[in-house]
């Protein structure tokens, strides 16, 4: 019986005190290895000993390396960096991991922590680093700095990415190579258990997947617009006078096209927000499923709206240059001598004149109130603002834009809607299509604004459900914050 009293109830793996040793130690005393002589292991070597850990590298061929390496860290064989070193970094290629193998005894009972990536994104495991653990499964295996560049080791987090994500079953383990993190200035995001390895092995293969409905969103419909004006400016004059327009395409085609493009993305940015809120209205309950499509709608929000505002920049850039093209002098010149000729030297027309000033007077501000947006989405202004703030900002301000934008196509298109000539070949005019979507948006909005409908809304979202019999009486003060309530989802 005293026998089993001493005997401990949690057994270590092996070299299980040196490990915990390690993770005490101070960076002074903490000796850090790196297996692999590559531009990332040159770049951790440096901000390692920047940040005042002694550093120790193994290589196959020490000597040839060694003049690459700060001269503070000690360039020795694989097996003395492994027999000397507390944590490793393992800095090789994953399909050369199995050249370690003869390290093992070296290893055990120490943190490696693997840095290596995959040539492709993996669906199944294992990752990486579960393979480098079944390799070494007396040594703790720490997943991380994969998605670090060795740029931003050597420039410092200040120029780039500051979060490193780790996983690792042991909690020793990573809590010594979160805390060496900290030294070096990252941030460390702890993903749990290495079985999330193969999610963070994935992250830095990634190509822009919230941009690529957007994206495709917005080339489809410059596709659309360009043909469009195409056969209405340049096909048509061709083909009922005899006139090449072909001039045309390069410049004063993209620019009627670019607004096109702007006000329709910049609508559906908006969209998305008014289907959640009906489809509310329609169940009485907050508590049900958007269906996935609306869900990864809402979620690319913010890249439809820089999408849009890039349209917008590119057309009053376009705009500005319209003046400097040979062909705008040409026909300048012409209608000068056109009216000497006709004896009326005064080609004042008043009412176009004043469409022409509010035209881009509200264009301005409509372009103004996008680069608010813009401003206000990027991440290190948004985290100075609280969240009504924000609010106020993508929402209130977000449809001041929209109506900007929509009533500078209404100035632009003027009384053309109602003149015969300007449906070529039958197709109505363009501003006449853009605006579709974006007055729908526009009287969704009010009939969300109106006191009834708003009301219930609100109720709804605070946890009201109408297949329920619960009494829900909503505060005063909401009621009157109906414009910024109503919107957000």
């Amino acid at each position: 019986m005293p026998d089993d009293m001493a005997r401990p109830l949690i057994r270590e793996r092996a070299g299980g005190s040196r490990h915990l040793e390690a993770s005490m130690m101070t960076p002074s005393t903490l000796l850090i290895g790196i297996l692999g002589t590559g531009d990332f292991s040159r770049s951790l070597a440096r901000r390692l000993v920047a940040s005042g850990y002694q550093v120790m590298v193994g290589s196959r061929t020490p000597a040839r390396f060694t003049a690459l390496f700060p001269e503070e860290a000690e360039v020795t064989s694989q097996m003395e960096a492994a027999n000397q070193a507390d944590l490793l970094f393992v800095a090789v290629y994953p399909e050369h991991h199995s050249t370690l193998v003869h390290l093992k005894p070296a290893l055990a009972g120490k943190t490696l922590v693997d840095v290596s990536n995959g040539l492709q994104i993996k669906q199944e495991g294992p990752s990486n680093a579960q393979q480098l653990a079944d390799l070494f499964p007396e040594s703790y295996v720490v997943k991380g700095f994969n998605t670090i560049s060795a740029w931003t080791l050597q420039a410092g987090p200040r120029d780039g990415s500051r979060q490193v994500f780790l996983c690792s079953d042991d909690q020793n383990a990573k809590s010594s190579v979160m805390q060496l993190c900290r030294r070096m200035g990252f941030i460390p995001v702890d993903m749990g258990l290495l079985s999330s390895s193969l999610e963070i092995e994935n992250l830095p293969l990634y190509l822009f997947p919230s941009w690529r409905t957007p994206i495709i969103c917005a080339l489809a419909l410059f596709v659309f617009f360009y043909l469009y004006n195409s056969v209405r400016d340049v096909l048509h004059p061709y083909v009922t006078a005899k006139k090449n327009n072909l001039y045309k395409l390069p410049i004063e085609i993209v620019n009627i096209t670019f607004p096109c493009v702007a006000l329709v993305m910049l609508s559906l940015v908006y969209l998305p927000g008014l289907i959640a809120a009906f489809l509310q209205l329609w169940w009485g309950t907050k508590y049900n499923r958007f269906p996935n499509w609306l869900d990864h709608w809402l979620i690319q929000r913010k890249q439809f709206g820089l999408c849009s505002f890039l349209c917008a920049v590119l057309h009053a850039i376009y705009s500005l240059c319209l003046p400097m093209r040979k062909s705008a002098r040409f026909q300048l010149i012409n209608k000068a001598y056109e009216q000497v000729n006709a004896g009326h030297p005064d080609s004042w027309v008043g009412e176009e004149v004043w469409r022409m000033e509010l035209y881009l007077s509200v264009g301005i501000m409509a372009l103004g109130l996008l680069s608010l947006l813009a401003v206000t989405s990027l991440p290190s202004v948004a985290n100075t603002v609280n969240w009504r703030e924000f609010t106020f900002v993508q929402s209130t301000l977000g449809y001041c834009a929209l109506s900007m934008a929509t009533l500078h196509t209404l100035i632009f298109g003027w009384n053309r809607a109602f003149l015969s000539a300007q449906y070529y070949f039958y197709m109505p005019p363009t501003f006449l299509l853009v605006l579709i979507l974006p007055l729908a948006v526009l009287l969704g909005r009010v009939a969300l604004f109106l006191p009834c409908v708003g009301h219930r809304l609100g109720q709804i979202r605070r946890g009201w459900e109408k297949s329920r019999h619960i009494r829900f009486i909503l505060p005063d003060d909401d009621c009157r914050n109906g414009l910024e309530n109503v919107s957000n989802v």
